[in-house]
């Protein structure tokens, strides 16, 4: 427990509140006896309106997070505050940063880069190669990826990002403890055992829900200083991550492998950089990319080394990583 107590998940259970009023409570409270007095007519003044239609009492409220203590120790869980030193800067500085945040495993080093790689959850061969392909690549020089742990193009990322060497952070629509899909649980787990972490601004038992993915997109582009948009349909939720990108200042980059599809040639239209190979990322950010890669190895998953592709190509790994890792993707 964190020396604020209880203080930041009662406010995480208070029904009816905005995020931005989550933030407001956590910034104004510093300790838990402070809250825990008030009654719900002190909270509706604090924040100038009612703030729920159901009844609730700051009693049941703080039940409620003290089962979230319960299961946050039996589980490996812990959260930071908005307010507290260990909250990732650059998720601070967005204008609907979560009051609280929950992870599982180490949380991103604050001084390193990271690059958020996402896209459609039904990738074509050369768009899941790509993933694969550009988070090893980032991986090997110690840039983490941060994804949301979907199936298709973040899967493929977060397990480049792991053969790179480096376990990066995925980002969940759900409690840490509710990993979704269950497919993916293996991944989740690989993450952790190296070092990685799973997030989520959810409280432990949260279950996946649609609406909660949206919301989550807002966290995956604020950990990183660039967004890159692997594949995406005209509807992709991807979209919504790279508008997240832009209204944070955060760069934004589509790979040359999703072109033929509609919301990542839309993105390359409007303006966003085109990328053929991640070692653009590293040169933009005058860091040192090193060569294309070009005499590098993908690693096969029995064991094998084949030769590695250029992008948009990579559809004989692709198709291998989909079969054995149970990845669903178009053509398998």
């Amino acid at each position: 427990m964190t020396s604020r107590g209880l203080l930041d998940l009662i406010i995480c259970r208070i029904p009816g509140l905005s995020v931005r009023e989550r933030v407001t409570l956590c910034t104004k409270f510093e300790k838990e006896d402070e809250i825990a007095i008030l009654f719900r007519e002190d909270i509706e003044k604090i924040l100038g309106r009612p703030v729920s239609r159901r009844p609730w009492t700051m009693d049941a409220v703080r039940r409620e997070a003290e089962k979230d203590a319960a299961a946050a120790r039996m589980r490996g869980m812990t959260w930071v505050s908005c307010v507290s030193p260990g909250y990732p800067p650059l998720v601070r500085e967005i204008y609907d940063p979560p009051a609280v945040l929950f992870y599982r495993g180490k949380l991103p080093d604050p001084g390193r880069p990271a690059v958020a790689v996402v896209g459609t959850r039904r990738p074509s061969p050369g768009a899941a190669a790509a993933a694969f392909d550009m988070a090893r690549y980032l991986g090997r020089r110690g840039i983490p990826v941060v994804s949301g742990l979907a199936l298709g193009i973040d899967a493929m990322a977060h397990r480049g990002n792991l053969e790179g060497g480096v376990p990066g952070a995925a980002v969940l629509g759900s409690g840490v403890d509710e990993i979704y899909p269950a497919s993916n649980r293996p991944l989740a787990r690989r993450i952790l055992e190296a070092g990685g972490a799973l997030i989520s601004e959810y409280p432990p038992g949260t279950p996946p829900r649609p609406w909660r993915f949206p919301a989550r997109n807002r966290i995956i582009s604020a950990l990183a200083r660039g967004t890159v948009i692997v594949q995406a349909p005209e509807k992709s939720g991807a979209l919504l991550t790279a508008a997240f990108a832009l209204e944070q200042g955060r760069d934004l980059w589509v790979a040359a492998a999703g072109l033929d599809s509609a919301g990542t040639a839309k993105l390359a239209a409007d303006g966003a950089g085109v990328l053929h190979s991640a070692c653009s990322i590293l040169r933009e950010w005058n860091m040192d990319g090193g060569a294309e890669d070009g005499g590098d190895t993908a690693v096969h998953p029995d064991g094998a080394d084949i030769p590695r592709r250029e992008f948009p190509g990579g559809k004989d790994l692709a198709f291998s990583l989909a079969r054995a890792l149970d990845i669903e993707i178009e053509g398998t």
